[in-house]
């Protein structure tokens, strides 16, 4: 199985790839906003479906480490590389801005839900600070709310939790 998402909604359509051929053009009819677009198989936007991806919780395409949102019924398993600097962590949609957009329908996630700053200390390893956006529902550590302007410290494996929806911090690979 295979999806492609709907360039109007960013709704994604399942399928079966091997009902077709390479290069054979598909038209789609999103069911969410009715926007017609087609695909050619074997060459545009078609992804695994969630299940057939391979997730790799220590990716870490920059060196900077990464988030590990963990699956519930909102949405699947997600690895989020960060990069140096803010890292403002919020739910998906199109041109939004953001640059660690979860893709989810928990309605108790905020666009701009919380930040995680990525920065060196004086040793030159890398620090990750933990701040609220601030959002409606709150982040929280250790199943303690942050406080408003509060910044919190978090390392390698520190869980913490935005809505309904709990993630990870992985540390970049330590030389």
């Amino acid at each position: 199985m295979k999806r492609v998402r709907c360039p109007k909604c960013d709704n994604f359509i399942t399928f079966d790839e091997t009902k077709y051929q390479p290069g054979q053009s598909l038209v789609f009819e999103c069911p969410e906003c009715n926007k017609q677009f087609g695909i050619r198989i074997g060459v545009s936007k078609l992804r695994n479906t969630q299940k057939e991806e391979k997730i790799d919780e220590q990716s870490n395409e920059n060196g900077y480490g990464s988030i590990v949102v963990i699956e519930n019924v909102f949405h699947y398993k997600q690895v989020i590389p960060l990069q140096i600097g803010d890292n403002i962590i919020g739910r998906y949609m199109k041109n939004s801005g953001i640059n660690c957009p979860i893709e989810t329908n928990d309605p108790s996630i905020d666009m701009n839900h919380c930040i995680i700053n990525v920065s060196r200390d004086k040793k030159g390893r890398l620090k990750y600070v933990l701040r609220d956006g601030p959002s409606y529902t709150g982040t929280f550590v250790d199943n303690e709310i942050l406080g408003d302007r509060e910044r919190r410290v978090i390392e390698d494996g520190s869980l913490f939790t935005i809505g309904a929806t709990s993630i990870i911090l992985r540390e970049a690979d330590k030389d």
